[in-house]
């Protein structure tokens, strides 16, 4: 299936605020749906679901969002995966990227959700059925889609700007849900884990790492900042010198005369549409592929794309560690 173009990776203002997360919270604005301050001692569950948050958006922009949301529609799979990890269930998702179906990691968890389009094209019809009053945009930036989503409810965020990482972005959903104190527990308790995790790696405790997704046409590797590299290198692997690049995306395919920039003492690889895997089954039949060092050793690992090619979010980065983990001999 065909892929909406995403950026690799909300906004250089917002990567500011991530420094001095404590002043997110001056961000929120609580207000009360009712008409009067009598109505404070004895709420009622009315009075609680119409009380809402003026929160501000991957893009900046100021959305008046509940301040409990009961009906939240995820448009991706990062968003997906954060409001999951926050302990909340969505009404509505999107399937994967890449997939017609929710990815595999994340498949026992969202069991009997509707879904209401694949990754950034919902269907509008599915959107309204679902009765949303949060919607998670993802880093959709079609505006036309947009102005249709805050047609069906006006508190629709867009959750990611295209130089986020996965922990920024988690703490502006968690900001949008009202849970940014979780939101940041999850981020210290992942990264205590991943420096346990390269820890226990033994003899491949520091090992060099290739990073790559196959397309069709051709290999690409992961630059540092790109959401597996991260994982990687929080516990406290490398990468290969061809590989060591400070950018949050993949590289452009590569030729098979160029096959040896994807080599390492170990290679991770994944795709994410039947065209790549078939690209990738085929040139392991290859003499340049048979030649990598990493191959040769025994060293090549096939992992999930829908898992490893993606921004991220806390459930997908436990993933990633457990299979660097797993291949490379954790005790």
């Amino acid at each position: 299936m065909s892929l909406p173009s995403r950026p690799s990776s909300f906004l250089s203002h917002r990567a500011v605020r991530a420094a001095a997360v404590a002043a997110a919270a001056t961000l929120l604005m609580t207000g009360c749906g009712t008409d009067s301050d009598d109505a404070k001692g004895d709420a009622g569950k009315g009075s609680a679901a119409s009380a809402t948050r003026t929160v501000k958006d991957a893009t900046g922009r100021a959305v008046e969002v509940p301040a409990d949301p009961e009906r939240i529609v995820t448009l991706t799979q990062e968003d997906l995966d954060a409001v999951l990890a926050l302990g909340l269930k969505p009404v509505g998702i999107t399937n994967g990227q890449g997939l017609d179906k929710p990815p595999a990691y994340l498949a026992d968890k969202v069991r009997g959700i509707d879904i209401v389009g694949n990754l950034l094209q919902p269907v509008m019809d599915k959107v309204v059925a679902a009765k949303p009053d949060l919607i998670l945009a993802g880093d959709m930036q079609d505006e036309q889609v947009l102005k249709q989503l805050r047609e069906i409810t006006p508190a629709t965020l867009v959750t990611t700007a295209p130089t986020d990482d996965w922990k920024l972005s988690l703490r502006g959903i968690g900001n949008a849900v009202n849970k940014l104190d979780a939101a940041n527990k999850l981020i210290t308790e992942h990264e205590s884990a991943a420096r346990a995790a390269g820890e226990k790696l033994g003899a491949n405790k520091g090992a060099e790492v290739s990073i790559v997704r196959w397309n069709p046409d051709g290999p690409s590797w992961m630059e540092n900042k790109q959401f597996a590299s991260g994982i990687a290198l929080e516990m406290g692997l490398k990468r290969p010198k061809s590989q060591n690049k400070d950018g949050n995306a993949h590289t452009p395919s590569l030729s098979l005369e160029r096959i040896n920039e994807i080599d390492g003492d170990w290679l991770f690889l994944s795709t994410l549409t039947s065209d790549g895997e078939k690209a990738l089954q085929d040139v392991r039949t290859k003499a340049a592929y048979k030649e990598l060092k990493a191959v040769k050793n025994g060293h090549a690992v096939t992992v999930d794309g829908s898992v490893w090619s993606t921004r991220g979010g806390p459930l997908a980065a436990d993933a990633v560690m457990n299979d660097f983990s797993k291949a490379l001999g954790a005790s």
